[in-house]
């Protein structure tokens, strides 16, 4: 190796979030504390056995960017034959959830608070997931910072290889643009099949993905909200 390239500092990731930690509230920073380390993961850095995990073989759906956690708890509780791996970066959001894990009794909830790149590439198994849920991430709305986005590409490729064959990413967002950004990804790719034919999108809000307070305001004043249904080829 060259002496240049012995001091060449690393590539920085361009990262698809901001950290807007917010401040914990006592009951936050208590889940934090107390029910983490009953519902977070494991310490390493390899893949998780998901079986281990959640106590037996059920499907798993991961959902990322869960915010504070309202709808994956809803989504949980009326399915308690699915499992459930949330992550998310803002530590009060993971704290609510926990809250709203011992709350309702939950059981088969798992949380994350690490970046979702990260969680995929280090700690998801290949073909493991039955669902990859990705809802009302942030759009970028400006031109320079579309690169921000998170769904690229190689982050699509990325999904696909932890997808089991059949498996379905299901997105959501309220802005049309990167409703369109994500649709041109997304038919791009060799491993993904549109649920609704090519370039559709869902005609209606899939019954499991609840409807978030922010999406009822949104529709009372207008806004439109777009949901993609993909598969992973076999």
């Amino acid at each position: 190796m060259s002496e240049a390239a012995e001091h060449t500092p690393p590539r920085r990731t361009i990262k698809s979030f901001v950290r807007r930690e917010g401040r914990l509230t006592v009951g936050q920073q208590r889940a934090l504390d107390e029910l983490l380390p009953r519902f977070g993961l494991p310490a390493g850095e390899g893949p998780i056995d998901l079986a281990a995990l959640f106590g037996n073989d059920h499907p798993v759906t991961l959902e990322i960017g869960f915010g504070n956690g309202e709808s994956l708890a809803a989504m949980a509780a009326t399915a308690p034959e699915l499992n459930f791996l949330g992550v998310e970066v803002h530590r009060p959001g993971v704290g609510h959830l926990l809250q709203l894990i011992e709350q309702k009794g939950l059981t088969n909830v798992r949380v994350a608070n690490t970046d979702a790149v990260d969680l995929l590439k280090q700690r998801i198994p290949e073909a493991s997931l039955d669902r990859l849920l990705l809802f009302f991430p942030d759009p970028w709305h400006k031109s320079r910072h579309h690169k921000r986005r998170i769904v690229q590409p190689g982050f699509a490729e990325l999904v696909a290889s932890r997808l089991k064959p059949g498996g379905l990413w299901h997105l959501a967002t309220d802005w049309e643009p990167y409703a369109e950004h994500m649709r041109e990804v997304l038919e791009a790719s060799p491993a993904f099949e549109n649920v609704h034919g090519p370039g559709a999108f869902a005609p209606t809000r899939p019954a499991w993905r609840p409807e978030t307070k922010f999406e009822r305001r949104g529709l009372k004043l207008g806004h439109g909200v777009w949901d993609l249904l993909y598969t992973r080829r076999a």
